[in-house]
């Protein structure tokens, strides 16, 4: 497969960054011996038999897993009595529902071949517009919630207009409307914090179910629904199809633009429900933090990519990357290192993330 295939020759989003192993992987067992060199052909060989075939596929879809494991038994030895217990269990895993809303916002766009950076953004509009039009203006909190998450899907179907079908690189109007939603969400909060006071509306969010918050299990069934319309619905394999390359999807007879239209309007969906979790859980947002939120969602989604289908984007790698990612955060803050831990992990994170995808896809390139 070629160099097109993996950037797009329309929009500039990741435009299938790692997406071609979804098309290409299943070459790597049926490389002639010839095509693979004299010397190190022969001497991968020998390296592929003496390594057991569930060796190699484990290792290859759960390094991470094993990484993580590795990784919590460190800080319960250093911290036993801190690390080993059920409230940092519950802190790990109980307070990520908001990331796993958004990660899968970001993932649902990525799987297309889009880009869309502006979902922390439309976040932060809807769990800005909600208290302010429940307590301000007076509108029924239901009602509220109902025009916030409104509000975010009427941002995804601006993107996919203008990325779409204007034709406009997607990095620009994703970053526009990400700046834009955020001058918004500061003129009618004032910049203030803002919030809401509702035990209806926090019991939907952080009711507790053996022992874990509702919105858990919220993301969980999140999480597994997209996993199965990738990988076992008609319309998973289409969107797959578009993110690997277009034109080829195109002359599959697959409606590609439609396809993308969509991913951004789901997309942006997801992102305002995140925001409405996000007011269930606090009571309130502060709209200048918005894109704090960034950050670690792609940095999940594409670490995401070297878990349980290393080189595609999945829900499911998605979902260990972020616990994964707030292990290791957790665990440095009860080492004692401050709250610059946090950027300096999820940045590293997506840089190795991308590097992942970058060295698997090269190998699948170079053995196709």
């Amino acid at each position: 497969m070629s160099d097109q295939s993996t950037v797009h020759t329309g929009n500039d989003g990741f435009q299938g960054l790692v997406s071609d192993e979804q098309t290409s992987s299943h070459l790597v067992e049926d490389v002639p011996a010839d095509r693979q060199g004299a010397g190190g052909g022969a001497t991968s060989e020998k390296m592929k038999r003496a390594t057991p075939a569930w060796l190699r596929v484990g290792m290859a879809r759960y390094a991470l897993v094993l990484v993580w494991v590795l990784m919590a038994g460190y800080y319960w030895i250093r911290e036993p009595s801190l690390f080993a217990s059920h409230a940092t269990f519950s802190s790990i895993f109980g307070s990520q529902q908001v990331q796993v809303f958004l990660a899968m916002s970001v993932l649902v766009t990525s799987v297309a071949g889009e880009i869309d950076l502006s979902v922390a953004s439309v976040m932060g509009i809807t769990a800005t517009a909600i208290p302010v039009l429940a307590t301000q203006h007076g509108v029924p909190l239901p009602l509220a919630c109902i025009i916030g998450v409104a509000i975010a899907a009427v941002a995804g179907l601006v993107n996919a207009f203008f990325v779409v079908i204007m034709n406009v690189s997607s990095f620009v109007v994703t970053l526009g409307m990400g700046t834009l939603l955020i001058g918004v969400a500061q003129a009618i909060s004032h910049t203030q914090v803002v919030s809401v006071q509702s035990t209806g509306l926090a019991k939907l969010s952080i009711q507790p179910i053996f022992g874990m918050p509702i919105s858990f299990y919220y993301g969980i069934v999140l999480a597994l629904l997209i996993a199965y319309v990738i990988a076992w619905t008609p319309i998973g394999r289409a969107i797959v199809f578009v993110g690997a390359n277009r034109e080829v999807a195109r002359l599959a007879g697959i409606r590609v633009n439609r396809i993308r239209f969509a991913s951004y309007v789901v997309g942006s969906l997801l992102a305002g429900l995140a925001g409405l979790i996000l007011v269930a859980t606090v009571g309130g947002f502060d709209s200048s933090t918005s894109m704090t939120f960034l950050l670690p969602a792609l940095a999940a989604v594409f670490l995401g990519t070297a878990v349980i289908q290393p080189g595609s984007f999945n829900a499911i790698g998605t979902m260990v990357a972020i616990y994964f990612l707030e292990t290791g955060i957790f665990g440095l803050q009860l080492l004692g290192y401050s709250g610059w831990i946090q950027n300096v992990f999820y940045g590293a994170g997506l840089v190795v993330a991308v590097a992942l995808a970058k060295v698997i896809r090269d190998r699948s390139t170079k053995v196709a």
